[in-house]
């Protein structure tokens, strides 16, 4: 069992934390893959993981999709899934429409495939027009949603139909960039009617309800990239989560998560599914906090973070070259990622933030995960 410290708190874990949780819920986009493009390592780690004891859910927040579709793509990733693996954010979004709507009821689909499938497979009935007296409108992510789609669930909204969206991510990552999301579409909609939907996605409840209802977990392990979805949804219910390095948040984002958005473990990638996770000890007096992580110190004083190594005082770079997220390393590693550094810079952080004393610069050697934290220390 995880020996980790209350939700919110960067905390550690005696063993592995695929042996501590019986369920890893794992974002899909900058965690297994980034766009079309497999994240290094992580089919190998996930095998692992899995052989282990853990049982793996794919959670995604994008409801264009439908599962199998999610599925296939994971397979040809070489990370096996089948469609019972994967809960989506569509999923969720209808749950709520059957929970609040009569059988047969109409729905004004503004969204894909897999919103669109989801619907219908909860015994409601698609429809495209406001015209067609829809009962509630649902909303996702659909690249090809074009101004007429969005004028009939502009004037369905205003007539003041049910409106419920997917999720409210303002992008997408993509091979070219990070582009508009159903959040984007949200607000327009939000401007055009002076409405606001209720909400399925992360960080709301209601799918990771979903997910706890079709997995079953017990001991469940929220795995995500990102702060305000897929950690802050953990946060608020309860559930510890592990913060992986390799898709939207960096060292820097990490070291300012704001309260109701910080995880209980961080890790390079999706390899510290297979490690203990060191513990992190943190003392504060008025002015000052140090924070401890295997041999290495942060200290937050003055509004300025500094470290220091017991091992090896003139040590100013991480233990392990493995911390790079793209080395070409087996799936297992040594105990020692080289983001030690890193976790008592968050943890030391985080405590002078909730004090009023916010963290701005560095001072002295900085280790390699902590580099460029804030603009002027790269």
């Amino acid at each position: 069992m995880s020996d980790h410290r209350p939700v919110g708190t960067l905390g550690g874990s005696a063993t592995p934390l695929a042996e501590s949780f019986d369920v890893a819920l794992l974002d899909l986009d900058g965690v297994i893959y980034r766009g079309a493009d497999p994240v290094p390592r992580a089919a190998e780690a996930l095998q692992a993981a899995r052989d282990a004891g853990m049982r793996l859910a794919f959670v995604t927040n994008n409801a264009l999709r439908p599962p199998d579709a999610v599925a296939e793509k994971l397979n040809g990733m070489d990370v096996p899934a089948d469609v019972d693996d994967v809960v989506t954010s569509a999923q969720a979004a209808a749950r709520m429409l059957a929970e609040r709507l009569d059988e047969g009821s109409r729905v004004l689909v503004t969204g894909g495939a897999g919103l669109r499938q989801a619907v219908a497979e909860r015994g409601l009935v698609p429809v495209d027009g406001a015209d067609d007296d829809p009962a509630a409108v649902v909303q996702g992510y659909d690249p090809e949603l074009t101004y007429a789609r969005l004028c009939e669930a502009a004037l369905a909204i205003r007539a003041g139909r049910l409106w419920i969206a997917s999720n409210l991510d303002s992008t997408v990552p993509a091979e070219r960039g990070l582009l508009p999301g159903a959040g984007s579409f949200v607000a327009l909609l939000r401007t055009a009617t002076d409405r606001a939907p209720l909400v399925a996605g992360k960080p709301e409840r209601a799918l990771h309800e979903e997910s706890i209802r079709r997995t079953g977990a017990e001991r469940p392990l929220v795995v995500g990239d990102r702060l305000d979805t897929d950690i802050e949804g953990a946060v608020r219910a309860g559930t510890p989560s592990l913060l992986v390095l390799t898709g939207v948040v960096d060292a820097a984002a990490a070291v300012a998560a704001p309260a109701g958005q910080r995880p209980t473990f961080l890790g390079a990638d999706l390899r510290a599914l297979l490690q203990p996770a060191p513990d992190v000890h943190v003392e504060a007096s008025s002015a000052v906090v140090e924070a401890r992580c295997g041999a290495w110190c942060c200290r937050a004083e003055a509004g300025a973070l500094s470290w220091h190594n017991d091992a090896d005082p003139d040590a100013n770079t991480d233990a392990n070259p493995d911390a790079n997220p793209d080395a070409k390393t087996d799936a297992k590693t040594d105990a020692d990622d080289g983001l030690d550094p890193l976790r008592a810079a968050c943890a030391a952080a985080w405590a002078a933030a909730d004090a009023g004393n916010e963290v701005r610069s560095v001072e002295g050697d900085v280790p390699e995960s902590c580099r460029g934290l804030f603009a002027d220390d790269c």
